[in-house]
């Protein structure tokens, strides 16, 4: 296997080139006990900043989902310090008032899409904050669905935007307020909150690994 150079915070190291960022710092024997979650670019958890030699711009990216390149100097963000506002979802409603109140830097998007371009997951990050804007919280939850909350593109930011939050209210607001009830799962609640699935999950937890693969795998499921 074709080895590469990476740096590791200033450090040389010489690693396969197949290897994901997050997997070569192990190789270069870094034991990463935080910033790595699931490690198959789901949790968002592992955002990382890296340049290439010869070039100036800052990349983001998700260390257990890119693979290194030759010259790569690469520094690890254990968290993005992204703005939380703190709300109560019973007391506030679906207007384009609340977005303004809780999060109007959104209004000061100079639309350089530069969000979009850095987001991990490949979502159009500008156009779901353009539905904020206008209180089309349906339609924002729906564009921001597979957000991560990494926070990559608030980094490059120039507006102070914490899309992920904004993604996040819409959706709470969509869920709570705009989106039909959904009667199948209000029942599916009622009856485990009744316990009539103790048993049968009791009866799963005494089953080997093996069987729970099997019985997955062949799953019937619902159309």
């Amino acid at each position: 296997m074709e080895n590469v150079t990476v740096y590791f915070f200033g450090k040389k190291y010489e690693v396969p080139s197949n290897l994901t960022i997050m997997k070569a710092m192990e190789h270069c024997g870094y034991q990463l006990l935080r910033g790595c979650g699931c490690r198959n670019g789901f949790c968002g958890a592992c955002t990382t900043i890296y340049r290439i030699k010869g070039e100036t711009e800052l990349k983001v990216c998700l260390a257990c989902s890119t693979q290194v390149q030759d010259g790569m100097y690469v520094a690890t963000l254990p968290y993005f310090p992204l703005v939380k506002q703190v709300y109560d979802i019973e007391k506030i409603r679906p207007t384009e008032q609340i977005m303004m109140q809780l999060y109007p830097e959104i209004y000061a998007c100079i639309g350089c899409n530069a969000c979009t371009k850095s987001c991990t997951q490949g979502l159009n990050v500008m156009q779901y904050i353009a539905y904020a804007q206008r209180g089309e919280y349906d339609k924002c939850a729906e564009e921001s669905f597979d957000c991560v909350m990494c926070g990559c593109c608030s980094s490059r930011c120039p507006a102070g935007i914490s899309h992920p939050q904004v993604a996040m209210l819409a959706r709470r607001l969509n869920g709570k307020y705009i989106a039909p009830n959904c009667e199948h799962l209000d029942q599916r609640v009622e009856e485990i909150a009744n316990g009539d699935f103790k048993a049968t999950l009791e009866s799963l937890m005494q089953k080997p690994v093996s069987e729970l693969k099997e019985l997955y795998n062949n799953r019937e499921i619902e159309k």
